[in-house]
């Protein structure tokens, strides 16, 4: 980029002087005044800003935005120690005056971000869930995909009504995944939230951005509506679906689940009453895991002789050198 003196009204002379003194010389030092934003403030999400005074009723922080200006942080939702000049890290909203206002308490849910929340009440612009913070989050009528009944909580999409400006909730899924184009790798770790249970398994959300579908063959462990579980890409099917997993896939599974079961033992002191001729009912409940990988897992600790196994249950051959942090990262090849 040319300084901005070439770009000054000049003679042709001048002006080709002046530019080929730019590249002849390296480029200036750019210097940002502290009151011009070093960047742009995100409403509804966590801004990291500096305190500028104290008053009566909290403390006022600098947005670093000519459009924002100074914010208000008030008592009741500051950290308990601020003082002026700290850089604290808070939740930008708007309050229920629709006047912008900072937190350091942390919402259920920011824009960007699906969530299950608790619908507190019903008025006549729409529905209001309980984020965790004093002013509820807005559903209007026409982001409800079914007309949300208070007490009862959804899956929501929270965003920044273009309109409005302000920041609202909506059901319709769809409008907010991308419904192609999803490109991930067979066995790629993925962080999955579950939206809803039918008769041949789980919905999730994956990565807050695309569908997928845990088959109840592939559960081993209670899932409820609204929680976030780490999972596994097990397949892309024909019609563009994606089937999912929670535990790793292939010999990496292994490995990940001897590494949970040598924990464990660690923990219990060594010993636990659990073999492969246990109950699938008994493996799921201990490790959250099939039979048929738990004994998978069991064989490769045995190969490696760091466990026995009795008729009882598993025992550590050397409880001394397996502590919890050298079982992390077990290779059962």
């Amino acid at each position: 980029m040319l300084p901005e003196v070439c770009f000054q009204p000049a003679s042709g002379f001048l002006l080709g002087i002046c530019c080929l003194m730019a590249y002849s010389q390296p480029a200036p030092t750019i210097t940002t005044h502290s009151r011009m934003p070093a960047f742009m403030l995100e409403i509804g999400q966590f801004n990291t800003l500096q305190v500028l005074r104290e008053v009566d009723f909290g403390f006022y922080l600098d947005s670093e935005d000519e459009e924002w200006g100074d914010i208000l942080l008030p008592y009741n939702s500051a950290p308990k120690i601020c003082e002026v000049d700290d850089w604290i890290e808070v939740f930008i909203y708007f309050d229920s005056e629709d006047r912008i206002i900072a937190t350091a308490k942390r919402p259920h849910a920011v824009v960007g971000e699906f969530n299950l929340l608790r619908v507190a009440s019903v008025e006549k612009v729409g529905a209001f869930l309980d984020w965790g913070l004093q002013k509820d989050l807005l559903v209007p009528f026409g982001e409800q995909k079914i007309r949300l009944q208070p007490n009862r909580s959804y899956i929501v999409w929270v965003f920044i009504d273009e309109a409005s400006g302000r920041i609202v909730a909506s059901t319709r899924l769809n409008k907010f995944l991308e419904l192609e184009d999803a490109e991930y790798e067979f066995g790629q770790a993925v962080e999955l939230l579950i939206t809803r249970e039918t008769e041949l398994g789980y919905k999730a959300i994956i990565n807050n951005a695309h569908w997928g579908f845990l088959y109840h063959n592939e559960v081993f462990k209670p899932l409820r509506i609204g929680q976030k579980v780490k999972g596994y890409i097990q397949k892309r099917r024909e019609d563009g679906k994606i089937d999912l997993s929670l535990t790793p896939l292939g010999y990496e599974k292994v490995g990940e689940i001897a590494q949970h079961i040598l924990g464990l033992l660690v923990k219990k002191g060594g010993f636990l009453p659990i073999t492969g001729k246990s109950s699938p009912e008994e493996i799921s409940d201990t490790f959250g895991v099939s039979k048929k990988n738990y004994k998978k897992a069991l064989g490769a600790l045995y190969k490696k002789r760091l466990i026995n196994i009795e008729d009882d249950g598993i025992r550590l051959v050397n409880p001394v050198n397996c502590s919890a942090e050298n079982v992390k990262g077990f290779d059962p090849a």
